[in-house]
């Protein structure tokens, strides 16, 4: 997913206890435990060229269900396991990762060489020990509310809210200047809600009040353990000033707009939008007293949040904080917190029947807090050297193939591909891991209490950003740890960004076909986050980073009728009865998964023209190979409540369409499975989008 708002926070942890999610989620085909690593046969590591063959329904016409074609016999057979949203690679190969670092912080913590392993192990130790917390009580948690208690006017309020790990209706913090992205920028717009989305606060229908009352009940028990005055009073008035402000946020396809996202003020024009939030001493309060603008996303909404900061009661601003942060650290606290946690936000919002293991949950804070640490010694465990040499070769070949495309996109002027192809030259890839790490020595770890290690960890990320905001943007930094299954395309510095842990089988396997490769590293991956570069947002962004139009006129017309055409399409899917996927929302990803495709394709073909037409191998041809893998690359299925959320907050289509709705459009698709008119996919020639 393309960060086209990259505010630089501190590592966050996730009101639900999940790990704050960064960029782009990946799904495919069951995996292998990690030992089988260790085989050193030149064979791949799944079938007899890198698929599984046995995962297909071969009893589904490939156009009727090309999903359900490659797909269909796991989508039967494979429980999605009970501590789980979903099942598929997103959620698999994470597993086999889990493992390996389990073992790497493991050995740290009994046997610290350093004192970054003696920080790794005492996070680690601090959160894992449930016994211990539970001993602890609520006593880690009075200092932090001790704060709110203290509040004493709306400029106290609103002086906390801009501290890290305490709630606000708008976020303040650091993130790339969108004029100039060799330069750092204060930046603010509107923050999370309690629940998954504006729409869990004003959707009618019964689903949504049953959330609704699900989310009252839950607030109230907050309060009862926490030992708080009036804990169903509370939840009334905190779910009301929520609702209130959910009405006036803007809708997640809005907020998708670099244009109108972008409205840089000085300090008399923000006094002005919203005075409520005394923005001069705000800002300095936090170290940001140098500022003399900020770039403001969503102004209406930051306007909106500073009339409730006026009109609504102080006291209840105190309610609303104590309980976020109560609910944002309750993994840190006793049992019963974080029991009660996960009852609501997993079970009851996206049906998941068991909690994750402590340990998992303890690693999930290890990424946030002292990523890079861990991820340094996982590099050094589990990265072979050559993978980045083979990976990069390989972004070569889509990097090509687009400039392939661009130069023959007959709906493109002169003026606008010669801009695109400076932008595509300038395309950043970066493999592997950072060739520079985070410095952890000023990090203070607890080897008792993890509240204060969570909260350690925020102040920690702030000060990060802070020291690096008078300076030039260092073009080294990374958003993804090494060991995160993940990819992402930055806008402002033409960057993509893909890490080890997602460069192995099934994703790349050095020895598995070509077409395997091109369809799953190539599309999937590579090609997808370089086709962020020009999708609807990040073709707002040129060469340089910078936000600005250049595209002709007439060529930005012709490329919009194409992207309407698409979000069209995807309205009409609707993978919940009366739950719609959002076209305008998921636009961005669907053009990425489109072109990315469409580049993969034509690299592998460049490579079929060097190396000559493969043999068919398991009755298959190598066309036929590059599409099944192409579709096993995007094995997934989830629960119903984390699909519900996924299509009211998410801008990725699920898996399934991710594949039957991005096929459809694509030529070469038809021909390769003989797709022909009556098939349930078949779209006419003149009804499919090419984005290239």
């Amino acid at each position: 997913m393309s960060r086209l708002f990259p505010v630089l926070l501190a590592s966050s942890i996730l009101a639900d206890g999940s790990a704050q999610a960064a960029a782009e989620p990946v799904a495919a085909r069951p995996i292998v435990a990690a030992a089988a690593v260790a085989e050193t046969a030149a064979k791949p590591r799944y079938g007899s060229f890198g698929l599984e063959l046995r995962l297909m329904d071969r009893s589904v016409k490939p156009g009727d269900s090309f999903f359900d074609y490659a797909l269909g016999t796991w989508l039967r057979d494979y429980p999605i396991p009970s501590d789980k949203t979903g099942a598929g690679y997103n959620f698999q190969l994470p597993d086999e990762i889990e493992l390996q670092v389990r073992k790497l912080v493991e050995d740290a913590a009994a046997n610290p060489r350093s004192d970054i392993d003696r920080k790794v192990g005492d996070a680690y130790a601090a959160f894992t020990d449930t016994a211990a917390i539970d001993r602890q009580g609520l006593a880690p948690l009075q200092p932090w509310l001790a704060k709110i208690d203290a509040v004493g006017n709306k400029a106290d309020l609103v002086r906390l809210m801009a501290q890290p790990g305490y709630a606000s209706p708008v976020n303040i913090g650091i993130a790339y200047d969108q004029d100039q992205p060799t330069r750092y920028a204060v930046a603010a717009g509107q923050a999370g809600l309690g629940l998954p989305g504006r729409d869990y606060y004003l959707l009618k229908e019964a689903k949504y009040v049953a959330f609704r009352d699900a989310y009252r009940a839950y607030i109230t028990k907050i309060g009862e353990l926490a030992g708080l005055s009036d804990p169903a009073g509370r939840a009334s008035r905190i779910i009301e000033l929520e609702t209130r402000l959910a009405q006036d946020f803007w809708t997640p396809e809005r907020r998708r707009d670099p244009v109108a996202t972008h409205n840089v003020m000085t300090l008399a024009q923000l006094d002005k939008l919203a005075p409520e939030f005394n923005w001069a001493e705000t800002l300095a309060s936090v170290g940001l007293g140098s500022a003399k603008t900020v770039d403001v996303a969503e102004t209406t909404a930051v306007a909106a949040a500073g009339k409730r900061i006026g009109d609504v009661p102080l006291s209840t601003w105190k309610e609303f904080l104590t309980f976020r942060f109560i609910n944002s650290n309750a993994q840190y606290l006793p049992t019963a917190f974080d029991q009660a946690n996960f009852q609501f936000f997993q079970k009851t919002l996206r049906d998941v029947p068991q909690q994750r293991a402590r340990w998992k949950r303890g690693l999930d804070f290890l990424d946030g807090s002292l990523g890079e640490a861990v991820g340094q010694v996982y590099v050094a465990q589990y990265w072979p050297p050559r993978t980045t040499q083979l990976a990069t070769e390989l972004v070569e070949d889509i990097r090509s193939a687009y400039g392939d495309k661009i130069r023959a996109a007959d709906w493109m002027d002169a003026a606008t591909k010669a801009a695109a192809l400076e932008k595509l030259a300038g395309f950043d890839p970066r493999v592997g891991h950072p060739v520079k790490w985070i410095d952890y020595s000023g990090f203070k770890v607890s080897r008792t209490d993890p509240l204060t290690n969570a909260m350690a960890a925020q102040q920690f990320g702030w000060d990060l950003a802070l020291a690096r905001f008078p300076k030039p943007v260092d073009r080294a930094l990374w958003e993804l740890t090494p060991q995160t299954v993940n990819a992402y395309y930055n806008p402002m510095m033409n960057q993509i960004t893909v890490p080890a842990a997602i460069l192995q089988p099934p994703f790349f396997d050095a020895n598995a076909d070509p077409a395997v490769n091109y369809a799953e590293t190539g599309a999937t991956t590579i090609g997808h986050e370089l086709g962020h570069g020009f999708d609807d947002q990040g073709r707002q962004y040129d060469a340089q980073g910078r936000l600005r139009d250049w595209w002709s006129a007439e060529t930005g017309t012709k490329y919009k009728i194409k992207a309407d055409k698409l979000a069209a399409q995807f309205d009409q899917y609707e993978p919940i009865p009366g739950v719609h996927i959002k076209g305008r929302l998921t636009l961005g990803e669907n053009l990425a998964d489109l072109g990315g495709l469409e580049a993969a394709y034509a690299a592998y073909r460049l490579y079929v023209s060097r190396h000559g037409e493969p043999p068919v191998i398991d009755g298959f041809t190598g066309d036929q190979r590059f599409f099944l893998a192409y579709a096993q690359a995007w094995q997934g299925k989830r629960r119903e409540g984390a699909t519900r959320a996924q299509l009211l907050t998410d801008p990725h289509s699920p898996e399934r369409y991710r594949v039957d709705g991005i096929v459809r459009n694509f030529d070469p698709w038809y021909k390769a499975f003989n797709v022909q008119p009556g098939d349930k996919l078949y779209l006419p020639p003149a009804e499919r989008v090419r984005v290239w």
